[in-house]
């Protein structure tokens, strides 16, 4: 009876919605970068299954279901972007040197450490889409030849590290143009960063929602280049 309830998919998606909708009142109520509602969900699910031994495979059942939906999920940031086609025509090329610059350094710089830090081939290889949104990132690291679980974890830990250590460092480099926020968070730290920028204001929201989409193109272009010549 158990077994068939552990297995069955509504139970990894209550317990998604349950520990992510706990996190949102927490960071509700104390507004700290540091208590981001999707960090504080992982935590809250990892814990559960550690305490009553419950299998990942049970889990997963319900959760892989979620992460069907993440994909028309980073479409939907369109519409904001949509409302600011004027801005983005205006500013096309800056925005477009900055995705590009900022998707060649998140490549590089998995590379290089990756390199200097004496990491096996195939976790650099897993690591390396860790920047771009989880769809484009699973099938880019099944074509590279990693590990699409590793992937995975890599694109979480960086999405809630942009989205907890965004406004500082925007408020450290005094980096205060609306569009450079947007484009900045986006192209480093994907959809769960544009939670963040969507925050910040719609203009935020909208750049980083559109550096999502083109950042996973530019990186799926950049990659094979890379790591040709460097792995």
């Amino acid at each position: 009876m158990i077994k068939s309830i552990l297995y069955n998919p509504l139970f990894g998606i209550i317990l998604s919605l349950s520990t992510f909708e706990l996190g949102k009142r927490i960071y509700m109520k104390w507004r700290y970068p540091i208590f981001n509602p999707l960090m504080i969900s992982i935590t809250l699910t990892i814990l559960f299954l550690l305490k009553f031994n419950i299998p990942y495979e049970a889990y997963s059942s319900g959760g892989n279901i979620i992460m069907f939906f993440l994909g028309p999920a980073t479409v939907v940031l369109g519409v904001s972007l949509y409302k600011h086609t004027q801005r983005l025509k205006e500013y096309f090329f800056p925005i477009l040197a900055g995705v590009v610059a900022g998707s060649f350094t998140a490549v590089l710089s998995v590379i290089v450490l990756g390199k200097l830090f004496g990491l096996k081939k195939l976790l650099i290889l897993s690591m390396i889409p860790k920047s771009i949104t989880t769809p484009i990132g699973i099938e880019l690291s099944k074509s590279l030849g990693g590990d699409p679980s590793i992937t995975v974890v890599g694109i979480m830990i960086t999405g809630i590290t942009g989205a907890i250590s965004s406004p500082f460092i925007c408020k450290f480099f005094k980096i205060e143009n609306k569009i450079s926020k947007g484009i900045g968070i986006g192209t480093s730290s994907h959809a769960v960063g544009t939670s963040k920028a969507i925050e910040m204001g719609e203009i935020e929201g909208a750049m980083s929602g559109l550096a999502i989409g083109m950042a996973g193109l530019v990186t799926i272009f950049l990659v094979p280049l890379l790591t040709k010549f460097l792995i």
